[in-house]
């Protein structure tokens, strides 16, 4: 599937929700630099009609995304999002193998710096920022791990793994894009999406999503599995 194949896997539907499985390389938003560039809303509206965005994935990476049908259910979910009611997990491919089994950072972030517009560790300006970390799985070079920020600041995940010496595969922004022995392990941000539970702004239910890796991840799993040495 490509960010111009509208079929963008379907995880749930209702008149008030739409939960999709979002294509790494498709923006959630319109690019600055090409307007007419494919996003999330584009393709689906024309199948779905009107939608709202509740919140971001970087374009680099995979996973959840909810969308509102109603500017009512917009409002209630941003305020789920706003007081932290929503549950997030991420699965994160990173270099290294930490030391920790599990670890919560709490490193105040400050975001829109310099000239590549990075987030920064700033514990005199930047705002509280908590994201609880536990490794899944260990390979020689690299690790899977989970990543479940309690706050929602621009590329929180990215950031705190980066501070820690781990940060993700193929992050040119935040990591190291060391020359590769072999074939490459991805082609993008080793980020996905994995779950996501809110509560259902109309029928008060408890809802969680999971989306399932894509075939890109399950792959460099595979690569970093077979090979000790990459970076």
């Amino acid at each position: 599937m490509s960010a111009n194949d509208s079929s963008i896997p379907i995880l749930y539907i209702d008149e008030t929700l739409l939960v999709i499985n979002k294509p790494a390389g498709l923006p959630t938003l319109p690019d600055g630099f090409d307007p007419a560039a494919p996003y999330v809303r584009s393709l689906l509206e024309p199948h779905f009609g009107r939608l709202w965005i509740v919140h971001r994935l970087d374009r680099g990476t995979s996973g959840v995304l909810l969308l509102a049908r109603s500017a009512e259910a917009h409002r209630a979910l941003n305020s789920q999002f706003d007081q932290r009611q929503v549950s997030k997990v991420y699965h994160a491919l990173v270099t290294g193998s930490p030391a920790w089994d599990s670890k919560t950072v709490d490193l105040p972030l400050r975001a829109d710096v310099g000239h590549k517009h990075r987030t920064v560790v700033d514990p005199a300006r930047g705002k509280p920022a908590l994201t609880h970390l536990r490794v899944l799985e260990r390979f020689s070079a690299f690790a899977l791990v989970e990543a479940a920020p309690e706050t929602g600041r621009t590329h929180q995940i990215r950031v705190h793994l980066a501070a820690l010496g781990h940060p993700l595969v193929a992050d040119a922004l935040y990591g190291s894009l060391a020359a590769e022995a072999s074939q490459p392990v991805l082609h993008r941000l080793g980020l996905h999406a994995r779950q996501l539970t809110i509560e259902h702004p109309r029928l008060r239910s408890v809802l969680h999503f999971e989306a399932p890796y894509p075939e890109d991840f399950i792959r460099a799993f595979e690569i970093v599995a077979a090979s000790p040495q990459i970076w």
